[in-house]
């Protein structure tokens, strides 16, 4: 990664492509990583609700998964399974994610997960543009990042 990342800048595709090369799997795999961390937590709840929260599945299965996004995105803007294939989320200005920036990008990638159309343009919209924004990412200003190496700047 040839320039160091500033507060006030997110890196150039064109110059600073170590922080975009492979992203897309890794987004994939991170997706896929987080998806079953909440279905495993949904589990264990309706277990121990008694299978009340099987009858609830879509309300608190909305609940959880945005809970889950929204507070691993704003402490660390990063989910855990973001963590694992060592990527982040970077706000417009190549800073971490705000609460929020988080809650946004959260709630406006729930809402694209919901309906199958519109989640299909934002994964069209990763894989044929240069920052690899999906639409949670354009309207929040975000990208999704290999996580810088040494020391993770701070806000």
């Amino acid at each position: 990664m040839s320039i160091p990342m500033t507060r006030t800048r997110l890196p150039d595709p064109d110059y600073d492509a170590a922080y975009y090369d492979g992203v897309l799997p890794k987004r994939l795999f991170a997706w896929m990583i987080d998806a079953g961390l909440i279905v495993i937590a949904m589990l264990i709840l309706s277990v121990l609700t008694a299978g009340i929260f099987f009858l609830l599945w879509i309300p608190v299965h909305a609940v959880l998964a945005f809970l889950y996004r929204w507070s691993t995105l704003k402490s660390r803007s990063a989910t855990l399974g973001m963590r694992v294939m060592n990527i982040e989320l970077r706000g417009p200005h190549g800073a971490r994610l705000t609460s929020g920036e988080a809650a946004l990008h959260t709630v406006s990638y729930l809402i694209s997960a919901t309906f199958f159309l519109i989640q299909i343009i934002s994964i069209a919209m990763m894989i044929g543009r240069p920052f690899n924004r999906g639409l949670p990412d354009e309207i929040v200003g975000s990208v999704m990042i290999n996580r810088p190496a040494g020391k993770p700047m701070q806000r």
